[in-house]
This record gives structure tokens, C-alpha cells and sequence, in this order.
């Protein structure tokens, strides 16, 4: 009864996460037909894992499958609630399983930057002996936000944003899932609908998810003839987004790679894309005063002697 209760409650997007790697979307640069984390998951031969990638990408929904498949005990902890007790229980009880029962342990740490280094440094010692295998999950640079050690001691395989042909794809089995769905219900979404959650959502597959979830809620108490399907046109797919997501993070990569494609096109002499960055930045809440920092530089040191009035202007503004 109360699993029943849980499941009532899943949003969309966790009904529908693949049950199999035949039914995951996307990053087939890791995951298609012959590759190496196929090969690994397929053949339950695993080694410690580190999975990045923006958000809505599969990160947790391959460690989901992977917990499926995996004969090991698996277990999962999210590093923004979990401390170090939880930590060395596990590893405590993954230490008497091996030796009673010879059963290894899988331990999916998700958002693992939320670790600090000495957190982090726990996890070492059994990782290294093989006592563990972990599967790490981050949205950021692993190769900043976790240990060397760490990282030097596991397979990295960064996840890439969706396609559009890809969310249309998840959507559309969304639409026609008639047990993770939206059972007994039959839902008409204009072409135009798809074709704006797929390119608002920017890869990420939860938000379109939601989106489509969001729609189909709000419309679901209209009054409507017998046997007619509850219709999604562009109008109501844009009021169930609101706003397309601009994925960026003013304290990490997002930040610098930014700036560096702002300077770059200014260098490079094309205004439109030195705007397209520059709105991009102001949009998602970069600070103008490093912004005007950057353009001073870039006068001083990109622009020089070639226009010593750069340097003036850049001042000015």
C-alpha cells in the first residue's frame, strides 16, 4: 500500500526512465552498439565510474539500469543529504558482505561534488583494493570538483545534452506509454508543441518531461466531447515552460567558457556572436563588472597598439 502511494505520486519524467538499455535515448557515443559502457554494463564487469554531464542527460538513469542488471549489492546515496556515517556504513556493510557472502558492492554516489576533498578521500582506500565500485554522478568538471585519486581511479564518460530528435523521441513514447504515462488518456500534441519543448528544453530530458506533464495536467479537467483527445497546442506548450532554460553556472566552467567564447568572438571580428554571448551572460545573471573587466583585457592585451583608442572607450564604458 504504501509503495502504491509513492508510485501515485512519481512525477512523469522518473515513471519514464528507461527499464532497459534498449529503451535509454540518447548518448550513443557511450552507450551504442558495441562501446565500451555498454560492453561493461552487458557483461556486469564493472569498474568505479564517473558520470558527468548538464542535467536531464541520464546520469541517474543509468545508474538505475545499472542496478538492475548488476548481480552486486547495490546501493545509492546522494552526497547532498548523506555524510560521512552513511559513508562508512556502507562501506562497513559492504565489507561483511563480500567476506560472508562474496558478494561485491556497487555505490552510486549522486551529485559526489557535493563532497569536500576530505569526504571524498573516504572513499579512497576501499576503491582503490576494489572493495567498492563506485559510480560518481556530477553536473560539473570531474576533473576539478573530484579528488585526483579519485579520478585517476575510474572511467569517466561525460554525457552529452539531447538532440531535439532525441527529446522528441522520449516524448512521444511518453505520449504512447499507456502504463508509465498517462493511462486512459488519449492526448493530441501539435507538431509545433513537440517542436518547441524539444528545442526550449535544451537536452535536457526532465524538463520536457515536465513540461508535457504541466500541459497535460492543466488541461485535463476541460470539458471535452466523448472520445476527444485532450489537445496540446503551441499556446499552451509555451505556458507549460515559460522560459527557456540557459544552462549556466557563475562559479563554474559555464562561467569561463563564456567569457572565452565572448573574447574569442571579438577577436575573431563577429559581432553577432560577441552579442549572442554578451546577452547570453547578462541573462543568466553574470556579474556586468566582470563582464567590463574582461572587455578591459581584451582592449589592452587582444586589440593593443592595432586601436589605442580600444583601450579608452573600454575605460569609458
Amino acid at each position: 500500500m504504501r509503495e502504491k502511494r509513492r508510485a501515485a505520486v512519481q512525477p512523469l519524467a522518473v515513471r519514464m526512465r528507461p527499464a532497459t538499455l534498449d529503451e535509454f535515448v540518447g548518448q550513443q557515443h557511450i552507450l551504442g552498439p558495441g562501446k565500451l559502457l555498454r560492453r561493461m554494463i552487458q557483461a556486469d564487469r564493472l569498474t568505479s565510474l564517473l558520470l558527468s554531464g548538464p542535467p536531464g542527460t541520464g546520469k541517474t538513469t543509468l545508474a538505475t539500469l545499472i542496478a538492475g542488471t548488476t548481480r552486486r549489492h547495490f546501493v545509492e546515496l546522494n552526497a547532498a543529504a548523506a555524510g560521512v556515517k552513511e559513508v562508512r556504513e556502507v562501506m562497513s556493510q559492504a565489507h561483511s558482505l563480500l567476506e560472508t557472502t562474496g558478494q561485491g558492492t556497487v555505490l552510486f554516489l549522486d551529485e559526489i561534488h557535493r563532497f569536500n576533498r576530505a569526504q571524498q578521500d573516504i572513499l579512497l582506500s576501499d576503491v582503490e583494493r576494489g572493495l567498492i565500485v563506485l559510480i560518481g554522478a556530477t553536473t560539473e568538471n570531474p576533473f576539478f570538483a573530484v579528488n585526483a585519486p579519485l579520478v585517476s581511479r575510474s572511467q569517466i564518460f561525460a554525457l552529452e545534452p539531447l538532440s531535439t530528435e532525441d527529446i522528441h523521441a522520449i516524448i512521444q513514447r511518453a505520449l504512447h506509454d499507456s502504463q508509465r504515462g498517462f493511462p486512459n488518456l488519449l492526448i493530441a500534441v501539435a507538431p509545433e508543441a513537440l517542436d518547441f519543448w524539444a528545442n526550449s528544453s535544451d537536452g535536457d530530458a526532465r524538463r520536457a518531461l515536465t513540461a508535457l506533464e504541466i500541459a497535460v495536467l492543466s488541461q485535463q479537467d476541460q470539458p471535452r466531447a466523448t472520445g476527444e483527445p485532450l489537445r496540446i497546442d503551441l499556446t499552451i506548450a509555451r505556458e507549460s515552460m515559460q522560459r527557456k532554460a540557459l544552462v549556466y553556472d557563475p562559479t563554474g566552467d559555464d562561467h569561463y567558457d563564456s567569457a572565452s567564447a565572448l573574447i574569442k568572438s571579438i577577436r575573431g571580428s563577429d559581432p553577432d556572436a560577441a552579442i549572442y554571448w554578451l546577452a547570453r551572460m547578462l541573462a543568466s545573471g553574470e556579474d556586468p563588472r566582470f563582464i567590463a573587466r574582461r572587455v578591459a583585457i581584451l582592449a589592452s592585451e587582444d586589440v593593443g597598439n592595432a586601436d589605442p583608442m580600444a583601450v579608452i572607450l573600454a575605460a569609458a564604458a
